[in-house]
């Protein structure tokens, strides 16, 4: 699967008393790349609600590598990996538009059963189900 990229820009209010991008923000930038990446995919549907499945965040990790300040405009990258059990992994960086990695997150996502309120066995095949090219 190819890696798909969303451009944000950095706001004033997102900004710690060091003057750079707070750590929590970064977590809101792949959460924005993410929700993108599915409506890209052909999840439109999943920001209408009334699913009886959707995904779900499980886990997540930054590693932080260079500091964000106010102005800057940055790619998020998403790229999806499917394996065989009920959880996939989502691989993104933010990147400045110089190319500078400024943070790496990876993220454990699985595909729940809004009535069971359990993960689904095959994530993949769920998202297929609802229309989405994975």
């Amino acid at each position: 699967m190819s890696e798909f990229v969303t451009r944000i820009k950095v706001r004033h209010y997102e900004l710690d008393t060091l003057g750079h991008v707070n750590h929590a923000v970064y977590h809101q930038y792949a959460e924005v790349a993410r929700f993108e990446w599915f409506r890209h995919m052909g999840g439109d549907e999943l920001a209408e609600g009334g699913l009886t499945i959707a995904p779900v965040l499980l886990e997540t990790r930054v590693w932080f590598l260079r500091e964000l300040r106010n102005g800057e405009e940055i790619d998020v990258t998403c790229d999806a990996t499917f394996g065989d059990g009920k959880t996939f992994t989502m691989y993104s960086e933010i990147r400045k538009l110089d190319g500078t990695v400024s943070a790496k997150i990876e993220c454990v996502l699985g595909v729940m059963d809004l009535n069971r309120r359990k993960l689904v066995d095959k994530p993949v095949e769920a998202l297929r189900e609802l229309g989405l090219r994975v």
